[in-house]
Protein backbone atom coordinates (compact mmCIF):
# COMPACT_ATOMS: atom_id res chain seq x y z
CA UNK A 1 0.00 0.00 0.00
CA UNK A 2 2.85 2.39 0.82
CA UNK A 3 4.42 1.72 -2.57
CA UNK A 4 1.09 2.39 -4.28
CA UNK A 5 0.67 5.66 -2.35
CA UNK A 6 4.19 6.84 -3.22
CA UNK A 7 3.52 6.12 -6.89
CA UNK A 8 0.22 8.03 -6.73
CA UNK A 9 1.97 11.01 -5.13
CA UNK A 10 4.70 10.89 -7.77
CA UNK A 11 2.07 10.94 -10.52
CA UNK A 12 -0.11 13.58 -8.85
CA UNK A 13 1.09 16.47 -10.99
CA UNK A 14 0.44 14.51 -14.18
CA UNK A 15 -2.89 12.98 -13.12
CA UNK A 16 -4.30 15.89 -11.10
CA UNK A 17 -5.65 13.60 -8.39
CA UNK A 18 -4.60 10.61 -6.29
CA UNK A 19 -5.10 7.35 -8.19
CA UNK A 20 -5.45 4.66 -5.54
CA UNK A 21 -7.51 1.50 -5.38
CA UNK A 22 -10.03 1.47 -2.56
CA UNK A 23 -11.13 -1.47 -0.46
CA UNK A 24 -14.63 -2.29 -1.84
CA UNK A 25 -15.87 -2.89 1.71
CA UNK A 26 -14.90 0.64 2.78
CA UNK A 27 -17.81 2.83 3.87
CA UNK A 28 -16.59 6.01 2.19
CA UNK A 29 -19.24 8.30 3.67
CA UNK A 30 -18.53 7.19 7.23
CA UNK A 31 -14.77 7.47 6.65
CA UNK A 32 -15.15 11.01 5.34
CA UNK A 33 -17.18 11.94 8.43
CA UNK A 34 -14.54 10.41 10.68
CA UNK A 35 -11.67 12.15 8.90
CA UNK A 36 -13.43 15.52 9.03
CA UNK A 37 -13.65 15.27 12.81
CA UNK A 38 -10.16 13.87 13.24
CA UNK A 39 -8.50 16.53 11.08
CA UNK A 40 -10.79 19.46 11.95
CA UNK A 41 -11.71 19.75 8.28
CA UNK A 42 -14.66 21.37 6.53
CA UNK A 43 -16.08 20.42 3.13
CA UNK A 44 -17.41 23.28 1.01
CA UNK A 45 -19.33 22.25 -2.11
CA UNK A 46 -20.83 24.14 -5.01
CA UNK A 47 -24.42 23.53 -6.10
CA UNK A 48 -23.09 22.05 -9.34
CA UNK A 49 -21.36 19.12 -7.63
CA UNK A 50 -22.78 15.60 -7.89
CA UNK A 51 -25.53 14.85 -5.32
CA UNK A 52 -23.46 12.54 -3.12
CA UNK A 53 -20.85 15.27 -2.61
CA UNK A 54 -23.50 17.89 -1.85
CA UNK A 55 -25.01 15.54 0.74
CA UNK A 56 -21.71 14.99 2.60
CA UNK A 57 -20.66 18.66 2.50
CA UNK A 58 -20.80 20.93 5.54
CA UNK A 59 -21.96 23.80 3.37
CA UNK A 60 -23.39 23.90 -0.16
CA UNK A 61 -23.63 27.25 -1.89
CA UNK A 62 -22.92 29.57 -4.79
CA UNK A 63 -19.71 31.51 -5.30
CA UNK A 64 -20.65 34.33 -2.91
CA UNK A 65 -21.87 32.01 -0.17
CA UNK A 66 -18.82 29.78 -0.48
CA UNK A 67 -16.50 32.79 -0.29
CA UNK A 68 -18.28 33.98 2.83
CA UNK A 69 -18.08 30.56 4.46
CA UNK A 70 -14.39 30.23 3.54
CA UNK A 71 -13.67 33.56 5.23
CA UNK A 72 -15.43 32.51 8.45
CA UNK A 73 -14.37 28.90 8.95
CA UNK A 74 -12.37 27.85 11.98
CA UNK A 75 -11.36 24.56 10.35
CA UNK A 76 -7.68 23.74 9.85
CA UNK A 77 -8.34 22.11 6.48
CA UNK A 78 -10.74 23.25 3.75
CA UNK A 79 -11.73 20.62 1.20
CA UNK A 80 -13.22 22.54 -1.70
CA UNK A 81 -15.57 20.46 -3.83
CA UNK A 82 -15.78 22.80 -6.77
CA UNK A 83 -13.37 24.09 -9.39
CA UNK A 84 -9.86 25.49 -9.17
CA UNK A 85 -10.60 29.23 -8.99
CA UNK A 86 -12.94 28.58 -6.03
CA UNK A 87 -10.26 26.72 -4.11
CA UNK A 88 -7.79 29.51 -4.95
CA UNK A 89 -10.21 32.08 -3.52
CA UNK A 90 -10.54 30.02 -0.34
CA UNK A 91 -6.74 29.92 -0.05
CA UNK A 92 -6.46 33.68 -0.59
CA UNK A 93 -8.97 34.19 2.22
CA UNK A 94 -7.20 31.64 4.43
CA UNK A 95 -3.44 31.83 3.70
CA UNK A 96 -2.53 29.89 6.86
CA UNK A 97 -4.97 27.03 6.26
CA UNK A 98 -4.53 23.97 4.05
CA UNK A 99 -6.89 24.05 1.06
CA UNK A 100 -7.51 20.83 -0.86
CA UNK A 101 -9.20 20.19 -4.21
CA UNK A 102 -10.17 16.57 -5.05
CA UNK A 103 -9.07 16.96 -8.70
CA UNK A 104 -6.71 19.71 -9.86
CA UNK A 105 -8.07 19.29 -13.41
CA UNK A 106 -11.38 20.80 -12.28
CA UNK A 107 -10.95 24.07 -14.13
CA UNK A 108 -13.38 26.56 -15.65
CA UNK A 109 -13.89 27.55 -19.30
CA UNK A 110 -14.75 31.10 -18.25
CA UNK A 111 -11.67 31.50 -16.03
CA UNK A 112 -9.50 30.18 -18.85
CA UNK A 113 -10.82 32.86 -21.22
CA UNK A 114 -8.91 35.58 -19.34
CA UNK A 115 -5.33 35.51 -18.06
CA UNK A 116 -3.73 37.99 -15.71
CA UNK A 117 -1.21 39.02 -18.35
CA UNK A 118 -3.92 39.67 -20.95
CA UNK A 119 -6.09 41.60 -18.49
CA UNK A 120 -3.12 43.77 -17.48
CA UNK A 121 -2.44 44.61 -21.13
CA UNK A 122 -6.12 45.45 -21.69
CA UNK A 123 -6.22 47.58 -18.56
CA UNK A 124 -3.08 49.45 -19.64
CA UNK A 125 -4.86 50.32 -22.90
CA UNK A 126 -7.71 51.89 -20.89
CA UNK A 127 -6.04 53.63 -17.93
CA UNK A 128 -9.12 55.72 -17.14
CA UNK A 129 -11.19 52.59 -16.41
CA UNK A 130 -11.42 50.59 -13.21
CA UNK A 131 -11.62 46.81 -13.49
CA UNK A 132 -14.42 44.69 -12.07
CA UNK A 133 -13.93 40.97 -12.51
CA UNK A 134 -16.33 38.13 -11.96
CA UNK A 135 -15.13 35.80 -9.22
CA UNK A 136 -14.80 33.05 -11.85
CA UNK A 137 -11.19 34.04 -12.51
CA UNK A 138 -7.71 33.01 -11.43
CA UNK A 139 -5.75 34.69 -8.66
CA UNK A 140 -3.52 36.25 -11.35
CA UNK A 141 -6.57 38.03 -12.81
CA UNK A 142 -7.76 39.23 -9.41
CA UNK A 143 -4.36 40.93 -8.93
CA UNK A 144 -5.28 43.36 -11.73
CA UNK A 145 -8.84 43.89 -10.48
CA UNK A 146 -10.16 46.82 -8.47
CA UNK A 147 -13.29 44.91 -7.45
CA UNK A 148 -14.52 41.34 -7.66
CA UNK A 149 -18.18 40.35 -7.95
CA UNK A 150 -20.38 37.28 -8.09
CA UNK A 151 -23.66 36.80 -9.93
CA UNK A 152 -25.40 37.37 -6.58
CA UNK A 153 -23.92 40.83 -5.98
CA UNK A 154 -22.74 42.08 -9.40
CA UNK A 155 -25.52 44.65 -9.67
CA UNK A 156 -24.81 45.97 -6.17
CA UNK A 157 -21.06 46.15 -6.87
CA UNK A 158 -21.54 48.11 -10.10
CA UNK A 159 -24.05 50.46 -8.45
CA UNK A 160 -21.48 51.22 -5.74
CA UNK A 161 -19.14 52.77 -8.33
CA UNK A 162 -19.55 56.51 -9.14
CA UNK A 163 -21.61 56.97 -12.31
CA UNK A 164 -18.91 59.01 -14.04
CA UNK A 165 -16.29 56.27 -13.54
CA UNK A 166 -15.55 54.14 -16.61
CA UNK A 167 -15.59 50.39 -16.04
CA UNK A 168 -14.01 47.32 -17.59
CA UNK A 169 -16.05 44.19 -16.79
CA UNK A 170 -14.40 40.81 -17.26
CA UNK A 171 -14.51 38.05 -18.25
CA UNK A 172 -18.20 37.08 -18.76
CA UNK A 173 -19.77 39.14 -21.53
CA UNK A 174 -23.26 37.71 -20.91
CA UNK A 175 -23.28 38.64 -17.23
CA UNK A 176 -21.79 42.01 -18.21
CA UNK A 177 -24.57 42.70 -20.74
CA UNK A 178 -27.21 41.74 -18.20
CA UNK A 179 -25.73 44.03 -15.54
CA UNK A 180 -25.49 46.87 -18.06
CA UNK A 181 -29.22 46.51 -18.73
CA UNK A 182 -30.00 46.39 -15.02
CA UNK A 183 -27.85 49.36 -14.04
CA UNK A 184 -27.83 51.50 -17.17
CA UNK A 185 -24.02 51.60 -17.06
CA UNK A 186 -21.99 51.50 -20.28
CA UNK A 187 -19.19 49.06 -19.48
CA UNK A 188 -16.32 47.82 -21.61
CA UNK A 189 -16.80 44.05 -21.74
CA UNK A 190 -14.22 41.28 -22.01
CA UNK A 191 -15.14 38.68 -24.64
CA UNK A 192 -15.48 35.61 -22.42
CA UNK A 193 -18.29 33.17 -21.68
CA UNK A 194 -19.15 29.97 -19.83
CA UNK A 195 -19.63 27.04 -22.20
CA UNK A 196 -22.18 25.49 -19.83
CA UNK A 197 -24.42 28.56 -19.72
CA UNK A 198 -24.12 29.17 -23.47
CA UNK A 199 -25.25 25.61 -24.18
CA UNK A 200 -29.00 26.21 -23.89
CA UNK A 201 -31.30 26.06 -26.91
CA UNK A 202 -34.01 28.71 -27.06
CA UNK A 203 -36.08 26.68 -29.53
CA UNK A 204 -35.96 23.64 -27.25
CA UNK A 205 -36.81 25.72 -24.19
CA UNK A 206 -39.83 27.24 -25.97
CA UNK A 207 -40.94 23.77 -27.13
CA UNK A 208 -40.58 22.48 -23.56
CA UNK A 209 -42.55 25.45 -22.24
CA UNK A 210 -45.36 24.66 -24.70
CA UNK A 211 -45.46 21.13 -23.28
CA UNK A 212 -45.73 22.55 -19.75
CA UNK A 213 -48.03 25.57 -19.86
CA UNK A 214 -47.85 27.57 -16.67
CA UNK A 215 -44.23 26.63 -16.02
CA UNK A 216 -41.87 29.49 -15.20
CA UNK A 217 -38.49 29.72 -16.90
CA UNK A 218 -35.65 30.75 -14.59
CA UNK A 219 -32.11 31.40 -15.77
CA UNK A 220 -28.60 32.27 -14.64
CA UNK A 221 -27.27 35.63 -15.92
CA UNK A 222 -24.29 33.91 -17.55
CA UNK A 223 -26.76 32.65 -20.17
CA UNK A 224 -27.13 34.39 -23.52
CA UNK A 225 -29.45 37.39 -23.82
CA UNK A 226 -32.13 35.58 -25.85
CA UNK A 227 -32.47 33.02 -23.04
CA UNK A 228 -32.70 35.72 -20.37
CA UNK A 229 -35.44 37.53 -22.29
CA UNK A 230 -37.85 34.60 -21.96
CA UNK A 231 -37.10 34.02 -18.27
CA UNK A 232 -39.52 34.95 -15.48
CA UNK A 233 -36.57 35.20 -13.12
CA UNK A 234 -32.84 35.78 -13.68
CA UNK A 235 -30.43 35.31 -10.81
CA UNK A 236 -27.59 33.47 -9.15
CA UNK A 237 -27.79 29.80 -8.24
CA UNK A 238 -28.74 30.69 -4.66
CA UNK A 239 -31.24 33.25 -5.96
CA UNK A 240 -32.86 30.66 -8.23
CA UNK A 241 -33.33 28.28 -5.31
CA UNK A 242 -34.91 31.03 -3.23
CA UNK A 243 -37.22 31.92 -6.12
CA UNK A 244 -38.64 28.42 -6.58
CA UNK A 245 -39.20 28.22 -2.82
CA UNK A 246 -41.11 31.50 -2.65
CA UNK A 247 -42.97 31.57 -5.97
CA UNK A 248 -46.47 30.11 -6.28
CA UNK A 249 -45.81 28.30 -9.56
CA UNK A 250 -45.68 24.52 -9.43
CA UNK A 251 -43.45 23.96 -12.47
CA UNK A 252 -40.09 25.50 -13.34
CA UNK A 253 -37.80 25.15 -16.34
CA UNK A 254 -34.32 25.69 -14.93
CA UNK A 255 -31.64 27.16 -17.22
CA UNK A 256 -28.39 26.63 -15.38
CA UNK A 257 -26.04 23.72 -14.66
CA UNK A 258 -28.17 20.66 -13.91
CA UNK A 259 -26.48 19.97 -10.56
CA UNK A 260 -28.63 22.67 -8.96
CA UNK A 261 -31.71 20.47 -9.31
CA UNK A 262 -30.56 18.23 -6.45
CA UNK A 263 -30.75 21.00 -3.84
CA UNK A 264 -33.88 22.47 -5.42
CA UNK A 265 -35.72 19.14 -5.18
CA UNK A 266 -34.77 18.90 -1.52
CA UNK A 267 -36.14 22.38 -0.89
CA UNK A 268 -39.38 22.02 -2.92
CA UNK A 269 -40.14 18.29 -3.28
CA UNK A 270 -43.76 19.06 -4.16
CA UNK A 271 -42.84 21.11 -7.25
CA UNK A 272 -41.83 19.92 -10.72
CA UNK A 273 -38.34 21.00 -11.79
CA UNK A 274 -37.26 20.53 -15.40
CA UNK A 275 -33.70 20.99 -16.66
CA UNK A 276 -33.56 23.38 -19.63
CA UNK A 277 -32.51 21.53 -22.81
CA UNK A 278 -29.04 21.96 -24.29
CA UNK A 279 -28.36 22.74 -27.94
CA UNK A 280 -26.55 19.45 -28.41
CA UNK A 281 -27.88 16.06 -27.42
CA UNK A 282 -26.06 14.49 -24.48
CA UNK A 283 -26.68 11.91 -21.78
CA UNK A 284 -29.09 14.04 -19.75
CA UNK A 285 -30.32 16.41 -22.54
CA UNK A 286 -29.37 19.24 -20.18
CA UNK A 287 -26.28 21.34 -19.57
CA UNK A 288 -23.61 19.84 -17.31
CA UNK A 289 -20.17 21.18 -16.38
CA UNK A 290 -17.60 18.51 -17.20
CA UNK A 291 -15.12 20.23 -14.87
CA UNK A 292 -17.49 20.06 -11.88
CA UNK A 293 -18.13 16.38 -12.62
CA UNK A 294 -14.42 15.55 -12.26
CA UNK A 295 -14.81 15.58 -8.48
CA UNK A 296 -16.13 12.29 -7.12
CA UNK A 297 -16.84 10.93 -3.66
CA UNK A 298 -13.83 8.61 -3.98
CA UNK A 299 -11.49 11.45 -4.93
CA UNK A 300 -12.85 13.55 -2.09
CA UNK A 301 -12.14 10.74 0.39
CA UNK A 302 -8.57 10.20 -0.86
CA UNK A 303 -7.98 13.96 -0.91
CA UNK A 304 -9.02 14.31 2.72
CA UNK A 305 -7.23 11.16 3.89
CA UNK A 306 -3.86 12.03 2.32
CA UNK A 307 -4.31 15.84 2.28
CA UNK A 308 -3.57 16.02 -1.43
CA UNK A 309 -3.88 17.66 -3.93
CA UNK A 310 -3.23 20.94 -2.16
CA UNK A 311 -4.01 24.31 -3.76
CA UNK A 312 -1.41 26.98 -3.11
CA UNK A 313 -1.13 30.64 -4.13
CA UNK A 314 2.05 32.68 -4.20
CA UNK A 315 1.98 34.89 -1.07
CA UNK A 316 2.58 38.12 -3.00
CA UNK A 317 -0.15 37.29 -5.51
CA UNK A 318 -2.44 36.30 -2.65
CA UNK A 319 -1.98 39.65 -0.85
CA UNK A 320 -2.81 41.63 -4.00
CA UNK A 321 -5.72 39.38 -5.00
CA UNK A 322 -7.21 39.64 -1.51
CA UNK A 323 -7.85 43.39 -1.79
CA UNK A 324 -10.63 43.32 -4.46
CA UNK A 325 -12.23 40.30 -2.75
CA UNK A 326 -12.33 42.14 0.58
CA UNK A 327 -13.82 45.21 -1.14
CA UNK A 328 -16.53 42.98 -2.64
CA UNK A 329 -17.38 41.39 0.70
CA UNK A 330 -17.50 44.77 2.43
CA UNK A 331 -19.93 46.16 -0.17
CA UNK A 332 -22.02 42.97 -0.07
CA UNK A 333 -22.41 43.29 3.69
CA UNK A 334 -23.86 46.80 3.51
Amino acid sequence: MEEQLNLAKANLKKDGFLKLKLDPSLNIIEEIKRLKTEKNAVILAHYYQVPEIQDIADYVGDSLGLSQMASKTSADIIVFAGVHFMAETAKILNPSKKVLLPDLNAGCSLAESCSGEDLKAFRDQHPDHIVVTYINTSADVKVYSDLVCTSSNAEKIINSIPKDQKIIFAPDKNLGKYIMERTGRDMLLWDGACVVHEAFSLDKIVALYNQHPGAKIIAHPESESHILRVASYVGSTAGMIDFVKQDNAQKFIVATEAGILHKMKQEVPEKELIAAPAKEDNTCACSECAFMRLNTLEKLYLCLKHELPEVTVDPEISKKALLPIERMMEISAR
